[in-house]
């Protein structure tokens, strides 16, 4: 790879979404995304508002999670933490896919989810990534959430959580981008943990990376974190 460090910092959503994460902790990774540039922050809806506050007079977006971690609240739940979300502030928001409908072979609920989520996101001026947790999924799977993202009109198919049984393989990325095709964005996300690691999931076809170690990624050091 040769992107320079500001143009990898581009790529990356600097995550914390652990649920013991305090003010000082927020601000830290406030503090770093303005450092280094990152795409955005990726926080819990609790520390919108305080994140779009801190970071208004940068280019740094606020990225939040939707329907977190499990995907199995309801739709009108998830629309309505949506258009919350983007009202205090957030300008991209990370849905969980209803995962055990998609298993159930009921693609059509999972799409039009999906296409609800988009129109309250796009409404707004925000975007909309849709995490289909890929560990849960087999081949076939993953195939059938990438394509129930293209048709629901979200922006980005996106591989994991990290909070379930793995993060993002190398396998399912390319698979997923070899699903939406070339233009349609892919997010790797969970156990990027490394410069090689990112420049791998890159390569793979990752238009974003979802990563807490991401400046240990920028200083080419090796993070042990699990998102």
């Amino acid at each position: 790879m040769s992107l320079t460090k500001h143009e990898l910092a581009k790529y990356m959503d600097h995550t914390l979404l652990k649920a013991d994460a305090t003010k000082k902790e927020i601000q830290a990774i406030i503090d770093e995304a303005k450092e280094y540039d990152f795409a955005s922050i990726c926080v819990n809806p609790y520390w919108v508002a305080y994140g779009a506050e801190k970071l208004k007079d940068t280019t740094v977006n606020v990225c939040t999670v939707i329907g977190f971690p499990l995907g199995a609240n309801t739709t009108a739940v998830k629309v309505a933490e949506t258009i919350d979300a983007i009202e205090n502030g957030a300008t991209e928001v990370d849905m969980v896919i209803n995962i055990g409908e998609l298993k159930g072979g009921n693609d059509a609920m999972v799409t039009d989810e999906i296409a609800q989520l988009a129109k309250a996101a796009h409404d707004r001026g925000a975007i909309l990534k849709v995490i289909i947790e890929t560990a849960l999924l087999t081949e076939k799977e993953i195939i059938r959430a990438s394509e129930a993202t293209v048709k629901g009109g979200a922006d980005f198919v996106k591989t994991s959580t990290g909070f379930s049984t793995a993060g993002a393989k190398l396998k399912d990325v390319k698979l997923m981008r070899e699903t939406v095709g070339p233009n349609f964005g892919v997010k790797a996300s969970g156990g990027i943990h490394s410069r090689q690691e990112a420049d791998d999931m890159i390569l793979a076809g990752a238009t974003r990376l979802g990563v807490s170690a991401s400046v240990a990624i920028m200083n080419d050091e090796i993070s042990k974190s699990n998102y």
